[in-house]
């Protein structure tokens, strides 16, 4: 059978056990404090008591948690920090400066509260906080052994609010380079418009053309269902798709008639060189300069430069592929008129499996539709293509009706029926 002391000692070690598991069971700072503070009441059998945490900077002890003080508990104390700098410069221990200032300082507060036991908390030369305790249930004096049971109750609880301090600092600091890193994405992206936009100076005919369809290319993506950071990349692949064109020669670029083999071959030579561009750019996803390389090849094979087939042609490629011909499609170009939507449609209809990926394509439509049922509130097609260009009472059933043959979804082929 157990003496009182050793089951008092056994006692002190499950909660010491019971303090751990508190301390390592929640990220929640103000929970971890409150229940930690309820095992230490309870292992000793005290009525009363409280938690607070210093902060060093503002001269304050915050109360984070408190028993059985009803509302006496303030929501916290202050000091003069210069007084912790300075009792710093005299002595490297924070509780020498705890225990010749704050406690004379605080003194008639702590009797108000009935508080009969204060033990700082320092870890690694910091003063974290402190912990108040009332006297016992028994009104017995703390015994040397229970206050060393405090004392080490307060080193594990001290160690809790330093990391969680710690984490707290952490997820400061990682929201700041997360903004740092979508400020410097912003400030990316306006550079890849701006330079899209120069590629399109060398155009007359097709100004904005590389903004579409970076911006349709960012629509096809998003309706695939690919993450941020991949809807980003491809996004600037389909505004610098063009950016080969750089080399070619202007009047070929902005001649006025159909143009003949020879110039028409030193056009097609602006994929391999925008490829030659991109990709010694380490900075950018792999998937830009693949874009630029292979946005002219066709499913049958019969694109360029390399005459890829099927799956042999990237999906980003692909994508870019149907938003660029949907711009040229849809906008007036040198020697012809923009087609009409229900040309659009039946241009689609002929090329997919030859030109174009089916999925591709069917996402395309799939976004078009959204738009024209009011699924979304972006108006991203209006924008672009102009508010009368798309005109669901007559224009929806096209859609439907080619989502249904490409095989798309159960919803466009019951609509059909």
């Amino acid at each position: 059978m157990p003496t009182a002391e050793t089951a008092k000692l056994i006692h002190a070690f499950a909660a010491l056990a019971d303090l751990g598991e508190e301390i390592a069971a929640t990220r929640d700072f103000d929970q971890m404090v409150r229940s930690t503070l309820h095992v230490v009441l309870g292992a000793l059998g005290i009525r009363r008591g409280a938690v607070a945490e210093c902060d060093a900077a503002a001269g304050e002890l915050r109360f984070v948690a408190a028993w059985g003080m009803g509302d006496d508990a303030p929501a916290s104390l202050s000091f003069d920090p210069r007084l912790l700098e300075e009792s710093l410069r005299d002595s490297a221990d924070p509780a020498h400066f705890f225990e010749r200032h704050l406690k004379s300082n605080f003194r008639a507060e702590l009797e108000r509260l009935k508080v009969g036991l204060v033990v700082p908390l320092v870890v690694h030369g910091e003063l974290v906080g402190a912990i108040m305790l009332g006297g016992k249930a028994t009104e017995e004096a703390f015994t040397p052994e229970e206050r060393e049971v405090v004392a080490t109750m307060a080193r594990h609880i001290g160690v809790g609010i330093y990391n969680h301090r710690l984490l707290r600092e952490v997820e400061r600091r990682a929201q700041e380079n997360r903004k740092l890193y979508e400020d410097l994405r912003a400030v990316y992206r306006n550079t890849v418009r701006a330079f899209a936009i120069a590629i399109d100076c060398k155009d007359k005919y097709t100004q904005g053309h590389s903004e579409r369809v970076g911006k349709y290319t960012e629509i096809i993506a998003r309706e695939l269902g690919w993450g941020e950071e991949e809807v980003d990349d491809i996004a600037i692949g389909g505004y610098l798709h063009d950016v080969g064109k750089l080399i070619v020669d202007r009047d070929i670029i902005n001649a006025p008639y159909k143009i003949d083999a020879k110039q028409s071959s030193e056009l097609n030579r602006h994929p391999a060189a925008g490829f030659e561009i991109l990709s010694p750019l380490h900075q950018i996803d792999d998937v830009i300069p693949t874009v630029a390389r292979y946005h002219h090849e066709r499913i049958d094979g019969r694109g360029y430069p390399e005459g890829l087939t099927g799956e042999q042609i990237p999906l980003c490629a692909k994508i870019v592929s149907a938003a660029d011909a949907f711009d040229a499609m849809t906008t007036d170009r040198t020697y012809k008129r923009r087609k009409e939507f229900p040309e659009v449609v039946e241009d689609f209809r002929k090329t997919t499996g030859k030109q174009f990926a089916p999925e591709v394509v069917v996402a395309l439509f799939s976004a078009i539709l959204k738009e024209v049922d009011g699924e979304t509130r972006e108006r991203r097609f209006a924008r672009l293509l102009g508010r009368d260009y798309l005109q669901p009472d007559l224009y929806r059933p096209l859609i439907v009706e080619l989502l249904a043959e490409l095989g798309q979804g159960e919803r466009a082929a019951a609509e059909t029926a």
